[in-house]
């Protein structure tokens, strides 16, 4: 009688354990953040601001593609450049040639 009784007060024990772990699932909820859409630009129509940033912060190097994104006051360009030792490099500058981190 008494293993019975033992026997019952584990399978309870067992089934509320069981309850308590599928109650403590966490919710995970994913965000979509919006990220900038860069249109490409020729190279003649970035400002001289960026281009002279670029030549002075990385010397020897040229742009070989830009991009722009944002509107009129808050443009932000994505230039990507070739360094002397033809490596790729894309770094972000607003309109002002300010390197944006």
């Amino acid at each position: 009688m008494k293993k019975i009784v033992l026997m019952v007060a584990v399978v309870a024990c067992v089934a509320f354990a069981s309850q308590n772990a599928q109650a403590l699932t966490v919710n995970t909820s994913v965000e979509n953040v919006a990220q900038d859409e860069y249109t490409k630009v020729e190279l003649e129509d970035v400002p001289q601001a960026v281009k002279d940033a670029v030549a002075k912060d990385y010397e020897g190097s040229s742009i070989k593609e830009a991009f722009v994104a944002g509107a009129d006051a808050a443009k932000k360009y994505k230039v990507v450049i070739v360094t002397e030792d033809q490596m790729e490099q894309t770094l972000l500058y607003n309109e002002k040639g300010e390197a944006i981190v």
